[in-house]
C-alpha cells in the first residue's frame, strides 16, 4: 500500500490544518498507508547541528514516504515559519535530500476566502527548488476554514470530495 506523509504547517491542535489532515487520513483509510508528521519538536535550523532525533525522524518520514501532503496555513501571505523550518532540515544535503524527486501535493487553508493560495505559490516554489516532484493539479484550497471545522475534523464535502480525488489520481499516477 502506497505511503502517504501528511504534514501539517500548523502546531495547533485545533487548526483547521489539522482538522483537514485527520479528515484526508479518515477519506484515505483502506487506500493508502497514512502518517502525520510532528514538526514541532524540530529545532531551529543551524547546520552546526547533527544527530538530532528529532530531525532523524522527520528526515527518515519523508524518505519513506512515497508521497507527502502538505497542509498549510497561510501566515502574512505565506507559508508558516516553522513549515519553512521542517523543510530546511530536511532539504539536506542540497540538491539531493529526501525530497529530490519525491511527489508531493499542496493543500492551503485560510481563515479568508482566498484559501491560503498564496501560501500555496510560495510553498509549490520552495517544492521547486529542492527538486522535489510537486504534483501538477488543480489547486485544493480551503476558504473560510475555521467555519469549516467540527469536532476537529473539517467537515466542508465538497474540498474534501475534490481532494480526495485529486489524492486517488495522484495515487494512480505513482502506480
Amino acid at each position: 500500500m502506497t505511503k502517504i506523509l501528511f504534514v501539517p504547517g500548523s502546531l495547533r491542535a485545533a487548526s483547521a490544518s489539522r482538522a483537514t489532515v485527520r479528515a484526508l487520513v479518515q477519506r484515505m483509510e483502506g487506500k493508502a498507508e497514512t502518517a502525520v508528521a510532528e514538526i514541532g519538536s524540530l529545532p531551529h535550523y543551524n547546520a552546526d547541528v547533527a544527530g538530532d532525533p528529532a530531525v532523524a525522524e522527520f528526515v527518515d518520514a519523508v524518505a519513506g514516504a512515497e508521497l507527502v501532503v502538505f497542509v498549510t496555513p497561510e501566515y502574512n501571505y505565506s507559508v508558516p515559519g516553522v513549515l519553512k523550518n521542517a523543510i530546511d532540515w530536511a532539504s539536506r544535503p542540497a540538491m539531493d535530500s529526501v525530497f529530490k524527486g519525491k511527489p508531493c501535493l499542496v493543500i492551503s487553508i485560510s481563515g479568508g476566502a482566498l484559501g491560503g493560495v498564496r501560501a500555496q505559490g510560495h510553498l509549490k516554489y520552495i517544492l521547486n527548488g529542492m527538486l522535489a516532484e510537486v504534483i501538477p493539479a488543480r489547486e485544493i484550497v480551503v476558504p473560510m476554514a475555521n467555519t469549516k471545522v467540527e469536532d476537529g475534523v473539517l467537515t466542508d464535502t465538497a474540498v474534501l470530495e475534490f481532494a480526495e480525488e485529486t489524492l486517488t489520481a495522484a495515487l494512480a499516477r505513482l502506480g
